[in-house]
């Protein structure tokens, strides 16, 4: 599919970034709930399943061509271009005494001026329309001046990026055609675990291929790693590199995924591989065509998982749930009444399984609309009403935040001391956080490993506000061998952890 000529310079490239991406052991190759038809009817017309029928595997005489084989089709090579600037680091010999001797200066020696070179990437995407809509993952075309889409025909076009959506590393494109052929799209919120399914795209460069597993699970997230709102499709199918942006399709042949990441420590695949689901894929595309930009319902809070100790300190029989760990002042859910500390368990009657589930789900909702919240708060279970505002620049809906709390800690090795102004200035922070601070931690201790860091603040002990080391030791005091609830603040946010004793 691709030029030979790029194609082979291409690999080269590949495995260049790949070394790079996989320094934090997390590879982009790149949800949840039915679609949502929030702004309005969608511009692009879309072929959308009906048909959800379970498929009988025997149906399926020497294989899956019959799936496939049509799906290739829809399924494009992307190859994107960048310009960057490139800093010489060539040695300059002519600035060496020895060579100075016999040249004089020479131009040279002057400072060296970055040098601009054409950085080439390849990826893959999903043709939706066929009036020529694609959808891709936001990383394939990031800063790209130059988009190229190769189809299965060996035909090429030059592709306009219409938008791109970062924080679910979705991006929608189009390319200057009619009659192309779409892939239907099919709703992910019906995938189960154990289900087939199948991942098409471009690894390497080699062409479309198209590998098999099943669904590993569902809601998947990985603490803020990839992207903001993560719900991903984990799943055995083979994903490589080059695969971002690709199809991750069922026994249908239906669009339930976007292919995007994988964990790995090597580069290749090892059985886990992460894909966006189509629901949020196609919510996320429809804004951008529609309105230019994507629109998220905004709450206004900073939230973090609740494990079984945050539950047990809280009162709570079992984990799950959103635990809130900060609320912006003037923010919807601070006019709501939401207060840090509140654990929310459901959102419009529908359990809350964790911080990236209820994340998503609000950014799903439209500005305006009114979020109906089961709320639990000090031993008692209410409901809430909250008027989601309209997400605001540089902000972030439903933070999702590490907790810190999901290792045994314990008080020994923690040191603190009164946080006084020259304190505060040094370590920068904000002026009216209130507490102790951390002022060293043994790397060997309990505390280190569940997260406790130089320069946190503990704000509070067992929902007791601490305000100097007089307050703290007498919070402190009596616990014995019980374990201690600490508000933190960090970096301009609480979060809440758990100390339990060794």
């Amino acid at each position: 599919m691709n030029a030979p000529a790029r194609k082979s310079g291409s690999l080269w490239l590949v495995a260049i970034v790949v070394a790079a991406l996989i320094a934090g052991g997390l590879w982009r190759a790149g949800v949840f709930g039915p679609p949502r038809k929030v702004f309005g009817q969608q511009k692009v017309l879309l072929t959308v399943a009906n048909n959800f029928t379970p498929v009988t595997l025997g149906n399926f005489k020497n294989g899956f061509s019959s799936v496939i084989d049509p799906a290739l089709n829809s399924v494009v090579n992307i190859s994107s271009t960048k310009v960057v600037n490139q800093q010489n680091t060539m040695p300059n010999f002519f600035s060496d005494p020895f060579f100075r001797q016999f040249f004089g200066d020479q131009p040279g020696g002057q400072p060296q001026i970055p040098q601009k070179e054409r950085e080439y990437s390849l990826g893959s995407g999903v043709i939706v329309n066929s009036d020529g809509y694609i959808l891709t993952n936001n990383h394939v075309v990031a800063g790209a001046s130059d988009v190229e889409v190769f189809t299965r025909d060996q035909k090429k076009y030059k592709a306009k990026v219409i938008g791109t959506d970062p924080r679910t590393d979705v991006a929608v494109l189009k390319v200057d055609a009619t009659g192309l052929p779409a892939m239907t799209v099919g709703d992910s919120s019906r995938l189960k675990v154990g289900d087939l399914v199948f991942a098409i795209g471009d690894p390497f460069g080699v062409g479309e291929t198209a590998t098999t597993g099943i669904v590993s699970a569902t809601g998947r997230g990985l603490g803020g790693s990839i992207e903001h709102y993560e719900d991903f499709i984990q799943t055995d199918a083979a994903i490589n590199p080059g695969n971002s942006g690709g199809a991750l399709i069922d026994l249908h042949g239906d669009l339930i995924g976007i292919n995007t990441a994988i964990i790995s420590g090597g580069g290749g695949n090892q059985g886990i591989g992460f894909a966006i689901p189509v629901n949020l894929a196609r919510n996320v595309m429809t804004q951008i065509v529609d309105h230019g930009k994507v629109i998220r319902g905004y709450l206004g809070v900073s939230i973090q998982g609740v494990d079984p100790d945050i539950a047990k300190a809280f009162g709570l029989s079992h984990g799950g749930g959103a635990l809130i760990g900060d609320v912006r002042p003037g923010s919807p859910a601070a006019k709501a009444g939401i207060e840090r500390g509140d654990v929310i368990l459901q959102l419009n009657g529908q359990a809350v399984t964790g911080p990236d589930d209820l994340s998503v789900r609000v950014s799903e909702m439209a500005p305006g609309t009114v979020a109906h919240l089961q709320v639990f708060r000090n031993g008692v279970t209410k409901e809430t009403d909250v008027t989601l505002g309209d997400y605001p620049p540089g902000s972030q809906s439903g933070q999702t935040v590490n907790g810190g709390g999901q290792t045994a800690a314990a008080l020994k090795g923690l040191q603190v001391q009164n946080l006084t102004p020259d304190v505060a200035q040094q370590l920068g922070i904000a002026s009216g956080v209130t507490g102790v601070v951390v002022s060293s931690v043994d790397p060997i201790s309990a505390a280190a490993a569940a997260g406790v860091q130089r320069g946190d603040v503990i704000e509070e002990v067992n929902r007791k506000p601490v305000h100097n080391l007089e307050q703290y030791r007498q919070a402190i005091s009596g616990v014995g061998n019980q374990s201690i609830l600490l508000l933190i603040s960090r970096n301009g946010g609480t979060i809440y952890v758990v100390l339990e004793p060794q």
